[in-house]
């Protein structure tokens, strides 16, 4: 249960955290968010990797929790940011239309 729950925690986190970005809001939703959600979201992505971390090293210890952070870490980092390359491109052709 905690593979899935972990996954799921840094998900979310690196989602939270791509939004935080002006760039990405701008590409997303076309406009900047107010600075006080921008804030909560970059609050909320590394209190959501915290937690992340904190499940997996009271799993495993610290040893192999943070080896198995580091991967989890790793794959929905590429994960997020192949989803904001293939939304950019989606939208890209979408425009030229």
């Amino acid at each position: 249960m905690s593979h899935p729950l972990s996954f799921m925690l840094c998900l979310a986190g690196f989602t939270a955290l791509a939004f935080a970005m002006d760039r990405q809001q701008h590409d997303l939703i076309g406009r900047s968010l107010p600075a006080s959600v921008t804030r909560a979201l970059r609050i909320a992505g590394a209190c959501a990797l915290l937690l992340a971390l904190g499940v997996l090293v009271a799993w495993q210890g610290w040893g192999l929790g943070l080896v198995m952070f580091s991967g989890h870490t790793s794959l929905t980092a590429g994960i997020v940011h192949v989803t904001l390359i293939g939304s950019a491109r989606v939208y890209a052709r979408a425009s030229k239309h």
